[in-house]
Parts: structure tokens; C-alpha cells; sequence
């Protein structure tokens, strides 16, 4: 498949500890990166081409690269009805969500106004009332009376962490009876690696 329908056009620009910039792969980086993908066994190496990430403080929060495009999928194809999503980053999943007809509004709660203002002010205005974007955390904030969700994604996480796990599980308790399904980034792996953890403190290999 083609990951090019998923890559952002978010403007480049800076607010405080945030920014949004390009970055270029080229052949020569690629050829390096997937040899080390293979070596590593975690094949997430980046092709050549030209690709956005968000950066806070100058650390790499989110990309549009293959690899973590891969990483929402699931969650896209779900996407229906009325979504739920936790988290803006680049805005790539709710870009996606948004691009399918079977998709009738998004609401997202993020906890930075620096991303709001870089990257969400930019698809309030091409995607107008069926993205509804709330400032507030998604542990806190109130959950208007009666409101239900077809699909929820929780991406607050800068970075897959097994100690994740635990907020994951509170925010899939916290909106179980709110939505039909919901999923979290990562989850699936993260379990697994918790899985293997246990064997190993256990002598099963």
C-alpha cells in the first residue's frame, strides 16, 4: 500500500517548546536505516522521501513516516459515525478519519494550546464544524451528559512504554460505556512485551 494519502500539510512553525518542520530521507539514509532495521528485528526503518514530524524542545514526538502510520491503522479503519480522539500530534488520524464519508464528526481533547495553535487552528479551517477540537486532559475533562462515540483513540504518549499500560487501561475504563470501540496506541504490543516480561521473571523463557 501507499502510505503517501496519509502524509500531513501542516504548516512549519514554531510555538513555544513546540514545532512542526520537514525532514528529508534520502536514498543513502535509507539504505542505512533498513540494514538496522534488520538487524534490530524491529523493522521500522524510514524509505527515502520527504516526511513532517512534531518536535518538542527539538525531541521527535510525532512523524508521518510509514512506520508510524502503521502504528493507527487499526483505529482508522474502524473510524465511524462519531469518533473520539485523545491526543492531536500532527492531526494525521483525524485527517485520515475525516477523509471518509462513513466518518460524520471528530471530537479531539488535547492538553497543549501550543499544538492547538500549531497544528489544530490549520484543520479547523479546512475541515470546519465536523471537527470539534477541546483543550483539557483526558483523564479530567468533563464528559458532557449523554454524549456517546461510535470510535475512541487515545494517543497521549510520547513514546511506547509498558509503564503506559496502567493510563491506558483507566481511559479504557473511563469511557467504556461512552463509545463502541476504542483502542490505545501501541496496546497490543505493549502487552505483549509485559507477556514475555512475566515469563522470563517466571524461568519460562
Amino acid at each position: 500500500m501507499s502510505y503517501d494519502e496519509y502524509k500531513m500539510d501542516i504548516p512549519e512553525g514554531e510555538v513555544g517548546e513546540w514545532s512542526v518542520s520537514r525532514f528529508v530521507v534520502d536514498e543513502e539514509d535509507a539504505s542505512i536505516g533498513q540494514i538496522q532495521a534488520m538487524f534490530s528485528g524491529h523493522g521500522r526503518y524510514v524509505p527515502a522521501g520527504t516526511y513532517t514530524w512534531l518536535r518538542r524542545n527539538g525531541e521527535v514526538v510525532m512523524s508521518d513516516t510509514p512506520n508510524e502510520i502503521r502504528d493507527h491503522l487499526s483505529f482508522i479503519h474502524q473510524a465511524h459515525g462519531r469518533v473520539l480522539i485523545h491526543g492531536l500530534g500532527l492531526g494525521m488520524c483525524v485527517e485520515a478519519c475525516l477523509r471518509k464519508d462513513t466518518v460524520e464528526h471528530v471530537t479531539v481533547v488535547e492538553n497543549s494550546p501550543e499544538v492547538i495553535e500549531l497544528v489544530g487552528s490549520h484543520l479547523k479551517e479546512k475541515h470546519g464544524d465536523r471537527l470539534e477540537i477541546i483543550e483539557g486532559d483526558a483523564f479530567t475533562w468533563p464528559i458532557p451528559k449523554g454524549t456517546r462515540w461510535d470510535v475512541a483513540w487515545h494517543d497521549i504518549w510520547d513514546d511506547l512504554c509498558t509503564d503506559n499500560l496502567e493510563e491506558m487501561t483507566r481511559l479504557h475504563r473511563r469511557f467504556g460505556s461512552r463509545v463502541g470501540w476504542q483502542g490505545s496506541w501501541g496496546r497490543d504490543f505493549l502487552r505483549d512485551i509485559r507477556r514475555r516480561e512475566r515469563r522470563s521473571v517466571r524461568g519460562w523463557g
